[in-house]
């Protein structure tokens, strides 16, 4: 699978979890793990509260879509990746997470050296909030807000936004935040 990847140089791969001869998670991990400029993959499902689309936004995905989607959201899902953005369903995420997140005994070190505006945009980031959209909901602009994305990266050691996400929702950073 990463062999095709390499010789085509997608900037997006449609992944579906449920393959023939390798899963989706499996392929996308070694997708990632092997390629020097990894494409953003997005995973097809059937079902939005799988736990392999979970285990596969763990694995690095940087969203998912539902196999229902009419073509439109297909072109907007890979617009929105290929520019660096993940496909996030809020109230999915939410769901996936509570059900199948590897809950941690006490938060990790990250948490505490976020800045109180970084812990601000990360909740706004889990809300499914575009850049643009956040930085009109805090007042900003984009730019700033994008300083403030690669930070909350950087601090929780994820690779795009969907990651960031799960790791706030598995550290319990998203407890008290309401819906």
């Amino acid at each position: 699978m990463a062999g095709r990847a390499h010789a085509a140089e997608p900037d997006v791969v449609l992944m579906d979890v449920r393959m023939p001869e390798i899963d989706g998670i499996r392929a996308t991990e070694q997708i990632l793990a092997t390629l020097p400029d990894p494409p953003r993959i997005v995973v097809v499902t059937t079902f939005e509260n799988d736990a392999y689309v979970y285990e596969a936004l763990r694995a690095g995905a940087s969203g998912f879509l539902l196999k229902r989607a009419d073509a439109d959201a297909l072109v907007q899902a890979v617009r929105l990746v290929a520019h660096s953005d993940s496909l996030l369903f809020p109230a999915a995420v939410r769901a996936l997470a509570t059900e199948y997140g590897r809950a941690k005994a006490a938060p990790p070190e990250w948490v505490a050296k976020l800045t109180g505006r970084e812990r601000e945009v990360l909740r706004l980031m889990a809300a499914g909030l575009t850049n643009a959209e956040i930085a009109g909901r805090i007042g900003v602009g984009p730019a700033t807000v994008k300083t403030h994305v690669a930070a909350v990266l950087a601090k929780t050691e994820t690779r795009d936004r969907t990651q960031a996400v799960i790791a706030a929702y598995e550290a319990g950073f998203m407890k008290d935040t309401a819906s």
